[in-house]
């Protein structure tokens, strides 16, 4: 940093009473009251506060010793930063002070008064220190709070802090979902969960918009970086499936199965907040068939077990989003949706639970969330009615023979279906609708 002060003011040293010509006086209303012996030059030099004061225009200019003493009022919480300040005024002219600030919290307090007194060089030296250096979450919020008042000359300051422009966050976001949607070495796995994480962050709504507005170029990545994703998928499944079925959990397939379980539940939250998840869905309907004989071809070890668990989570957003609407699939597709998957989470449902509850302390246990269970077991029962009647009957003959019919607990679905069939007749029949011929049909 430049010095500060000239020449002639290097030989003075605050507080020499023996070549002080000027005394600077704090007080707070507290009764606090510090005297500081200054020199006039260097004040003038450094301090637009004490220019004015010390000048011949000042209205107590002739008052008796109004030149000698030189008061300043200020609250109790800045005192300490207005003794700092002057005392700058001394030290700095002897050159660089970039350890004199003492943190982000003294230097903000030291701009202040720097500022109120009007300390140029002073106020560049404190802007140079926080433009620097690396703020806590605490000091950025202080920041925020008292740089916007202070003028243009502190905005350097907020440069971090600043809107970017579109593009550069397009630009950001497109790489870094095609990082997340990549497949790393091990070592890079959390930092591609952080990209992961912050990619979602971006596209969430809370109590500021979502940083990004996708349009149909970005949609269109997106979609490009998920099929990739299905596309390692259905390799893998492949390769799973062509193996004996000791070395499918053997070789290190099952845990990269998981990964990309991840991967997919994860990106189907991504394509929800962009409105894209027609794609995601018939993907995995193509690829569901394949995903069952892989895991139920796999002896049930806990770590087979954790994988039912990643693919009834994935599997349970999917049949969510067909259930509900949000995707229109055609009835032979959701039909057969249902017959896939009721049976699995049936079947998976116990081994998971053994693993959950086991009391035993070397035994892994999964974390479920508390509301998957209800919510697939809703998303059948929604999914179940829409069916036409001899499929439902089909289903729920099967549901009432199981030995797991307690769950998925389809009674809502029978009970529609009873109501339905039993005034099927009658209701056609007063709409002119002929029954034996749309039955035929």
């Amino acid at each position: 940093m430049e010095s500060l002060g000239s020449e002639a003011s290097t030989h003075n040293r605050i507080g020499d009473r023996s070549t002080s010509d000027v005394v600077v006086r704090l007080r707070t209303k507290d009764g606090r009251d510090d005297w500081l012996y200054c020199h006039s030059n260097t004040l003038i030099e450094n301090c637009k506060y004490f220019s004015d004061r010390l000048s011949e225009n000042w209205p107590t200019c002739q008052i008796i010793d109004s030149r000698n003493c030189v008061e300043v009022y200020c609250e109790e919480s800045d005192f300490d930063y207005h003794v700092t300040v002057v005392r700058l005024f001394y030290v700095i002219i002897d050159g660089p002070v970039d350890d004199m600030w003492h943190g982000v919290k003294n230097a903000l307090g030291i701009l202040q008064v720097a500022v109120k007194l009007g300390c140029p060089q002073i106020i560049t030296a404190c802007v140079n220190y926080l433009e620097a250096v690396p703020w806590e979450e605490g000091e950025e919020e202080e920041i925020l709070k008292i740089i916007p008042c202070m003028g243009s000359e502190v905005e350097p300051v907020l440069a971090r802090l600043q809107p970017v422009n579109p593009s550069s966050i397009v630009g950001i976001f497109l790489s870094a979902i095609q990082f997340a949607t990549s497949s790393p070495p091990p070592s890079l796995n959390d930092l591609k969960a952080s990209a992961q994480d912050q990619l979602d962050y971006m596209l969430t709504e809370d109590d500021d918009a979502p940083l990004l507005t996708a349009d149909n170029e970005i949609k269109s990545e997106v979609n490009i970086c998920i099929k990739r994703l299905f596309a390692r998928l259905n390799g893998l499944l492949e390769a799973m499936l062509c193996e004996v079925v000791e070395s499918v959990s053997e070789d290190g397939k099952m845990q990269s199965f998981q990964s990309l379980l991840s991967d997919l539940l994860w990106a189907y939250q991504i394509l929800n907040k962009l409105e894209i998840l027609r794609d995601f869905v018939n993907n995995w309907v193509d690829a569901s068939d394949k995903i069952v004989k892989v895991v139920e071809k796999a002896s049930p070890t806990t770590e087979v077990i954790e994988t039912n668990l990643k693919v009834i989570e994935v599997a349970s957003k999917v049949l969510e989003a067909i259930g509900y609407g949000t995707v229109i699939l055609p009835t032979t597709k959701r039909l057969h949706m249902v017959k896939i998957w009721l049976p699995f989470v049936r079947i998976a449902k116990p081994l998971i639970d053994s693993i959950t509850t086991n009391d035993d302390d070397d035994t892994v246990t999964l974390k479920v969330d508390g509301e998957l269970w209800q919510s697939l077991e809703s998303t059948f029962v929604t999914m179940v009615p829409a069916l036409p009647s001899e499929n439902q009957a089909e289903i729920l003959t099967e549901w009432l023979a199981n030995e797991h019919i307690q769950y998925p607990d389809l009674t809502e679905a029978f009970e529609i279906w009873c109501y339905r069939s039993k005034v099927a007749k009658r209701r056609l029949s007063s709409m002119g609708v002929n029954h034996d011929k749309t039955h035929a049909f």
